[in-house]
């Protein structure tokens, strides 16, 4: 099989932060078009590079293919390719949970080795320009938990180096390509509040935090609803940002909201309660 397409392919997909599976014919057995080295590239639920050896097979790896980019664990699987009138016997009484039985005249097995591509967890930091020590620490400490750190600040003041600092002022967050995977930080301190959750909120960003007091949340929520935003987003923006740890100096406030950053990254917990129902000695403390 030819593979300075799928090369190619691979390079295309990994500069662009994409997900994606590899699955590699490893062995062969008995009748089959398939032969070690045939290999595909699923992503986003479809074969978008290469053959395993026919429809049949091709047709049942993505089901497969999903469980393994969900996991992040690598797994060989054995494709039965039985005779018609078989499959459905294979079916009940033989299949194991990496095995798959299809019917068809070729006959033999397959095994697959399936691999997935995951690239690092980005979190994204929109700042207002200026030194912000909080800015600065969580560049630090989202390196340091192996975030791809990107920075979105028109005059930034760091001496903590991000992975992608991008200073134009007029930048169009859409071009980011936020998705499941980013961790989005909002230290615009209100102004550009409001235009910033605007460009967020029909993105799938796993996390959004907002830095704002209560009294400042509860104005740009009360903004964004006149504009359109659905109240689903809406509930879906930490603030007052960070867990509540007692923080007081910046390099705390900003350990608090990696914190919650983790937790959300972990565990997938949401909001605990709206920004107007927030303890006010928090709101005010961050």
């Amino acid at each position: 099989m030819e593979t300075i397409g799928f090369a190619e392919e691979i390079h295309r997909l990994i500069s662009n932060n994409m997900k994606f599976v590899t699955a590699t014919v490893v062995r062969t057995e008995g009748s089959s078009l398939a032969k070690p080295g045939f290999k595909v590239v699923v992503h986003n639920g479809e074969i978008i590079y290469g053959t395993l050896g026919g429809a049949c097979p091709d047709s049942v790896i993505l089901d497969a293919a999903e469980q393994v980019l969900s996991t992040g664990i690598p797994r060989t699987i054995r494709i039965h390719l039985e005779e018609s009138g078989k499959g459905l016997e294979a079916i009940v009484s033989r299949k194991q949970p990496d095995e798959i039985f299809v019917e068809t005249f070729c006959g033999g097995t397959i095994d697959v080795f399936l691999e997935a591509y995951r690239p690092r967890d980005r979190l994204i930091i929109i700042g207002q320009g200026g030194r912000d020590d909080i800015e600065d620490s969580l560049v630090g400490l989202g390196k340091l938990c192996d975030f791809q750190v990107t920075v979105v600040d028109h005059a930034p003041s760091l001496t903590n180096e991000p992975d992608v600092l991008i200073s134009d002022l007029d930048f169009n967050l859409q071009d980011l390509k936020i998705s499941r995977g980013d961790y989005v930080v909002i230290l615009t301190k209100g102004d550009r509040d409001i235009p910033t959750l605007r460009s967020l909120a029909s993105t799938e960003a796993s996390y959004t935090g907002l830095m704002a007091s209560r009294k400042r949340a509860k104005r740009d929520f009360e903004e964004l609803q006149k504009a359109g935003i659905g109240q689903d987003f809406l509930t879906k923006v930490h603030t007052p940002i960070g867990l509540d740890i007692g923080a007081i100096s910046p390099q705390e406030i900003a350990l608090s909201i990696m914190a919650e950053v983790i937790r959300v990254r972990r565990n997938g917990h949401s909001v605990e309660q709206p920004a107007e129902k927030m303890p006010e000695k928090r709101a005010k403390s961050i």
